[in-house]
């Protein structure tokens, strides 16, 4: 058995003082608890592709609340009416971890503090904390604003000062501070310590075109850390690959807040990675940030964001990702199985995640073994039944099969191998035909399906969007009379593999797909040189993994000899 993991909990040198009402600032003696500050619904909407609705925000919210995060950035109340209607649903709705944060930039610099339309739209978010964003790089004030370098100072710190008056907590994000900082340090400091003077509480260092290398983030978080009396933040880009990097070299150098997105989704390649970072700061670097085990959630709220951003999983995503702790080769899956920490450098669910063994051409017989036991198959090492397994499983590879990502169609082949299953139905026949009457209309499919169901036939018709369509929709008429619950399925992704490329249209291709109903998902997979036939394949395992019994009280689970 895994041993638990032990958490250390950081001890600290004193409470935040910018934490109690009335202090703003915080004396260089005492050591501050990190703050995790989760963009997602503001910087991470920017990501291309990506659309939540004031809805889909709300959803986003309650998940990162029970994850623990302490700040939660709803967006850009000035920008939208999207974010103007989430802070409006927000005040209504308790978060028991959380504060929301609305976040905009300083005044224009025609108008007035107290008639600019952001800053007032700041204020109708009615939340207790502001983000406020200026310039910090002279670049962005003389040829962005074309404005003086005075005047951007007069900018932040009437913003600033105006929205403390109103009673609000302000953090002050310096856009663009390395860049400006590099460019003209002076300057940039001298930005900042407007913003503190007229009582920013947090001083946020940005890197906005991440560009930064993490050993120029060290550097420049020591020498400003030295110059600020109030807490600094870091908020980092992925341009470079270094977003999740730069954001552990500032905590390093004495940053206290870290903000990133879940997933690292974000404007252009994206914003520094929480589903990193937490795991990074908690398990690698013993720096306390989610309280209660709250980590060990971080996988589903990955996965929940994902799916509400309508976006495709990164399998290979650290900690988080499906891949995190799959094992293929032999001689790993052997080591794991005696001692998970020879390939695993933390334990898969302190983060939510599960220890996988992958079946392939590479699996010995302890990795297959290990996977047929996942499925309730109790078989001996010695049993001429894994061998034979084994070897069936080896020549489909070599024929084009895969099934890392097809594992419903892999429990149907344990299944068979060992005798326990029974097809719910014999295809007799189909066929499948796509015409094109003209130029200017849509291709029509329709497919035409035979099969047996016990001593009864079936001999359905149907159309479709295409041809596996039209397929899938005969299939499911011919079969559902027998099966109601096929109704449940739904066909999630459907992926085509060229397998022998240098045969032209002759080629092999492998069909990937992905179904799902309201319990789980299960991927099957078929090979052919023809895509109807490695279609149906695939189509056929589908139905058959979906009318699986249920084995809840688990008749599998007996020895095979």
């Amino acid at each position: 058995m895994k041993a638990k993991r032990k958490k250390d909990v950081m001890k600290e040198q004193g409470e935040q003082a910018a934490q109690s009402a009335g202090s703003p600032t915080l004396t260089s003696d005492v050591s501050p608890v990190l703050e995790v500050y989760d963009t997602t619904l503001r910087d991470g909407a920017q990501a291309e592709d990506v659309s939540f609705s004031a809805e889909d925000k709300v959803r986003v919210a309650h998940k990162l609340d029970e994850l623990g995060v302490q700040y939660i950035e709803g967006g850009w109340p000035g920008a939208n009416p999207k974010d103007i209607e989430f802070f409006r649903m927000m005040k209504t709705i308790p978060l028991h971890h959380a504060t929301v944060v609305a976040f905009g930039s300083t005044r224009k610099a025609d108008n007035p503090v107290r008639k600019d339309t952001n800053i007032q739209a700041l204020l109708q978010a009615d939340t207790s904390t502001i983000t406020l964003f200026g310039k910090t790089w002279t670049l962005h004030v003389t040829d962005a604003l074309r404005i003086s370098l005075a005047q951007n100072l007069e900018m932040i710190g009437d913003s600033v000062a105006y929205l403390r008056a109103k009673g609000r907590r302000v953090f002050y994000d310096a856009e663009h501070f390395f860049d400006g900082y590099k460019a003209n340090p002076d300057y940039a400091l001298l930005t900042i310590q407007r913003a503190v003077e007229e009582g920013a509480e947090r001083v946020i260092l940005c890197d906005t075109n991440g560009g930064t290398m993490p050993w120029e983030i060290k550097e420049i978080c020591l020498a400003v850390k030295r110059a600020c009396p109030v807490p600094l933040g870091i908020h980092a880009h992925n341009d470079t690959e270094m977003a999740v990097a730069n954001s552990l070299v500032a905590i390093e150098a004495g940053i206290v807040q870290v903000q990133g997105t879940i997933n690292g989704i974000g404007e252009r390649c994206g914003n520094a990675n929480l589903c990193s970072i937490l795991p990074n700061l908690e398990l690698k670097m013993k720096r306390s940030t989610l309280s209660d085990h709250r980590l060990g959630r971080l996988r589903e709220v990955s996965n929940f964001v994902t799916e509400i951003a309508n976006l495709m999983p990164n399998k290979h995503q650290p900690y988080v990702g499906d891949s995190a702790f799959a094992h293929k080769g032999g001689i790993h899956i052997h080591a794991v199985q005696k001692n998970p920490a020879t390939y695993e450098h933390v334990i898969p669910e302190a983060v939510g995640n599960r220890q996988r063994m992958l079946v392939s051409d590479y699996t010995g017989r302890s990795g297959l073994l290990a996977k047929v036991e996942e499925y309730g198959i109790a078989l001996t090492k010695q049993n001429p039944k894994l061998k034979e397994l084994l070897e069936t499983l080896k020549e489909l590879e070599s024929q084009g099969y895969q099934y890392e990502g097809a594992e419903g169609s892999l429990e149907l082949l344990m299944r068979k191998a060992v005798g326990r299953h029974k097809s719910s139905f014999e295809l007799l026949g189909f066929r499948v035909i796509v015409e094109k009457r003209n130029s200017t209309e849509a291709p029509i499919s329709e497919a035409t399906v035979m099969v047996k169901v016990g001593e009864s036939i079936e001999h359905t018709a149907a159309v479709g969007v295409g041809p596996v369509n039209a397929l899938d929709h005969a299939l499911r008429k011919a079969l559902e009379k027998f099966y109601p619950q096929l109704g449940e399925v739904t066909l999630l992704d459907y992926k085509v593999r060229v397998l022998t490329a240098s045969r032209g249209t002759k080629s092999k291709v492998r069909v990937l797909l992905e179904s799902g109903d309201h319990k789980e998902k299960w991927g099957t997979v078929g090979v052919s040189e023809n895509i109807m036939e490695a279609s149906w394949q695939a189509l056929a395992d589908s139905i058959e993994y979906k009318l699986l019994p249920n084995d809840g009280e688990n008749p599998s689970h007996q020895e095979f000899p």
